[in-house]
């Protein structure tokens, strides 16, 4: 059995995930948008052990609880090499949007394509998905279908490229070839927004038709 959290963070509202394995207790958090110690103390509320934290990209959004939260649980940070530049740039970028957020730490796992992470009883697959921001990666829980999927996908909507490192035919590659590739059943949790569906997307929205 797992549990998902949906926790919308920071100024930006951005979608931080909280996935559980309730056979272990042992959770792992996706993105740390802002505030890493309220992502920390809703874990010890529900009584998991935070083992894991995932990022899908650096975007400041993305990364603004990280230093906190690794603060409060020492959990192991995962992220793509090619996004290792823009996480130590995320404070910079923060600033230049008025924002303030700690300095993120170091990473200490790097990921590729067709890794598995291990989390309690959970297997999560690493999809490469470049194109909205370099080394953006989907986490794919494929037992339960679920995807967890960053800024690539949204409800009626892509990810946006104007941003450096963004390039629209990356991403609709990247969107073509991993996520569509998909069962239409996936669940695609995005990092704005509501969740949706492969099979949603692929029937109506109107950047894929």
């Amino acid at each position: 059995m797992i549990e998902i959290l949906q926790l919308p963070l920071g100024p930006l509202q951005t979608n931080c995930y909280l996935l559980g394995c309730q056979q272990t207790m042992e959770a792992a958090v996706i993105d740390p948008a802002w505030d890493g110690r309220g992502i920390a103390a809703t874990a010890v509320e529900k009584g998991y052990i935070i083992t894991h934290i995932l990022l899908t990209h650096a975007h400041f959004d993305h990364v603004g609880g990280l230093a906190q939260l690794q603060e409060e649980t020492n959990a192991p940070i995962y992220i793509h090499p090619d996004a290792v530049q823009m996480l130590s740039q995320a404070t910079m970028s923060a600033a230049f949007f008025g924002l303030t957020i700690p300095d993120p730490p170091e990473p200490d796992h790097l990921l590729a394509e067709g890794d598995v992470i291990q989390m309690g009883k959970l297997s999560l697959d690493v999809l490469y998905t470049p194109g909205h921001a370099p080394g953006h990666v989907c986490f794919h829980l494929a037992s339960h279908r679920v995807l967890f999927d960053g800024d690539v996908l949204f409800q009626q909507s892509i990810g946006r490229t104007d941003l450096p490192g963004g390039d629209h035919a990356t991403l609709m590659h990247s969107i073509r070839h991993q996520l569509l590739a998909l069962p239409d059943e996936t669940h695609v949790l995005s990092g704005h927004g509501p969740a949706t569906t492969i099979g949603a997307e692929r029937a109506d929205n109107p950047f894929l038709l």
